[in-house]
């Protein structure tokens, strides 16, 4: 299968290593994964923010860049998410109908990397060899935007070498949020508190999630408390195989 790899900002300024074992992860399963070359920000950002009609010109780029392909992945629950139920809206919302149309369609078939990986390639092992002890944070949009229930944990549960530790309290938010973490800071920080307090607590050697944005929050709060404790994307643990 011919699948679009839409790879996010912050794979692509911050985290490239999520977007390489993306390609890794597809290319081993016997797919071609294709860089659309144009693409940029898919507006989330803007939308998030009340930026709405400045997001206009974003999501129309993005559907030219995707609108090509059959199928688009995502190494992000948020993105999918922004890309599934804001784009159309923000077209209406634009008096852009046609826009918002083929935005529909465009997010039809853009995917979580997990709901591509079990809902349309039909695999929950990936040939994965992890040796450590893992625990999986549910982010806030794929658990609750996406509804992609356990399909993480499957693959995870697949991986050899790998003891899969459960996460006290896992689906509580761990207070990133984007803007929330800068305009709300004591609360952002204190629910990071709760949430790195329960990692720890897990006995795991690696925190994942399948989005660099809440892996950042958490590892980067987990690095100042010198835990020993590393977050790794959803993607890596899946690519890798010694």
């Amino acid at each position: 299968m011919r699948i679009a790899l839409f790879v996010t900002c912050l794979a692509d300024a911050v985290f490239p290593d999520v977007g390489r074992a993306t390609v890794t992860l597809l290319e081993r399963l016997g797919h071609e994964a294709v860089f659309p070359p144009t693409q940029t920000c898919c507006g989330q950002m803007h939308v998030n923010t009340g930026y709405q009609r400045e997001a206009v010109p974003l999501v129309r780029h993005h559907v030219e860049a995707f609108e090509p392909y059959d199928v688009v992945v995502a190494p992000s629950g948020s993105c999918v998410g922004s890309v599934r139920h804001q784009h159309a809206m923000v077209a209406r919302g634009a008096g852009d109908e046609a826009l918002a149309g083929r935005a529909t369609a465009v997010a039809a078939r853009t995917y979580e990397l997990s709901e591509l990986l079990v809902d349309v390639l039909g695999v929950e092992d990936v040939g994965a060899y992890f040796p450590h002890r893992v625990t999986y944070h549910p982010t806030c949009h794929s658990l609750r935007m996406l509804r992609v229930d356990d399909k993480p944990l499957r693959l995870l549960r697949q991986v050899r070498g790998m003891t899969l530790l459960e996460l006290p309290d896992a689906d509580q938010c761990c207070g990133f949020g984007g803007t929330f973490a800068l305009k709300n800071a004591d609360t952002s920080t204190a629910m990071l508190a709760d949430k790195m307090r329960n990692v720890v607590a897990s006995g795991a050697e690696v925190a994942t999630a399948g989005d660099s944005s809440c892996l950042m929050h958490i590892g980067g709060g987990l690095s100042r408390l010198r835990t020993g404790t590393r977050t790794l994307h959803l993607a890596e643990i899946l690519a890798a195989t010694a």
